[in-house]
């Protein structure tokens, strides 16, 4: 059966396609046969309660040099797709609130959106993992300066970072010692007006920080470890880290066993973990990424994969 499935992304004509999760996706959608279709925040409307979406129909090619073309583009009522990808990157400001909003109303109305945007909506990445202080390293998060200092005199060796950064923005190492701790607490609390997260130091990094993905709570088998360069805290790819696939171990399992039923309660039917050495350190549930370099590195098929989760649990259910 052809279903008609619509992306919610950044401009499809912005991402970089050879590590691109979301065209990763709509690739393996359209090898099914189904028609793709693409917008952004600005190509959602509502009028008299009923949402519509300016959208692009599609044609995906797996090449650096020409990724899409445009078939058809028109408004269409939400009700013309079988389901909807909420696959918008951060960063996760007021529009991207607004957007869940109007997703919502589309998922109220019949059509499922994945993930749920409520779930996206209340499930800070970095909060959502403090859920599970089995599997978290010892954190703190306030915005008061005597809070967030007495933990590093506690710890020694502190990582500082704000609760809606991403790609490793902000993110600062505060060691036994540390001359700028009053500036780097002041500059991330804004003078004690923002809630701040600190976590103690795991020497594990250095091996990296693992992406584990998750599809309807089940783990791929393979995590992405995200090695910082020498010298450097973050292993985030954006901060120039290098991707090394591994086998997840024991202990991967067991946070992903941990996870699991929260993930499936909620609707959160792609997200990614990140690990360090034996800790959860985030949830990522907006547009988790890496599954290009996965899927290249073990030769298999994590979007598709995912596709046939919705085809069996979402389509087949409704």
């Amino acid at each position: 059966m052809t279903y008609h499935i619509g992306v919610l992304m950044d401009p499809i004509a912005s991402i970089n396609p050879k590590k691109d999760s979301t065209l990763a996706m709509m690739l393996a959608a359209q090898e099914r046969g189904w028609l793709v279709s693409v917008f952004t925040q600005s190509d959602l409307l509502i009028e008299d309660g009923a949402v519509s979406i300016r959208r692009q129909v599609v044609n995906l090619m797996d090449d650096t040099r020409q990724w899409f073309e445009i078939v058809q583009e028109e408004e269409v009522p939400a009700e013309e797709f079988d389901a909807i990808l909420m696959r918008k990157d951060p960063p996760f400001d007021m529009e991207y609130i607004y957007a869940t909003y109007l997703l919502e109303i589309i998922e109220d109305s019949g059509t499922p959106v994945l993930n749920r945007p409520g779930s996206i909506r209340d499930c800070n990445e970095k909060l959502f993992a403090l859920r599970f202080p089995q599997c978290s390293p010892p954190h703190i998060v306030s915005r008061d300066q005597a809070n967030l200092r007495s933990f590093h005199q506690k710890h020694g060796d502190v990582i500082y970072k704000p609760l809606d950064g991403m790609g490793g923005d902000s993110i600062f190492r505060a060691t036994e010692g540390e001359h700028n701790l009053s500036v780097i607490i002041e500059t991330l609390t804004n003078h004690g007006q923002t809630q701040t997260m600190a976590q103690k130091y795991i020497p594990e990094i250095v091996n990296g920080d693992t992406r584990i993905l998750m599809i309807n709570g089940e783990p791929v088998p393979y995590g992405l470890a995200r090695v910082p360069l020498a010298g450097e805290t973050r292993g985030n790819l954006a901060a120039g880290g290098s991707g090394v696939g591994r086998e997840l171990n024991e202990r991967d399992r067991f946070i992903c066993d941990q996870v699991s039923p929260v993930l499936k309660e909620k609707g959160l039917y792609f997200v990614g973990i990140d690990v360090i050495g034996d800790y959860l350190t985030e949830i990522n549930v907006t547009c988790p990424t890496c599954i290009r370099e996965l899927n290249a590195e073990f030769g298999i098929d994590i979007g598709g994969d995912y596709m046939q989760f919705i085809e069996n649990e979402i389509f087949k259910t409704q």
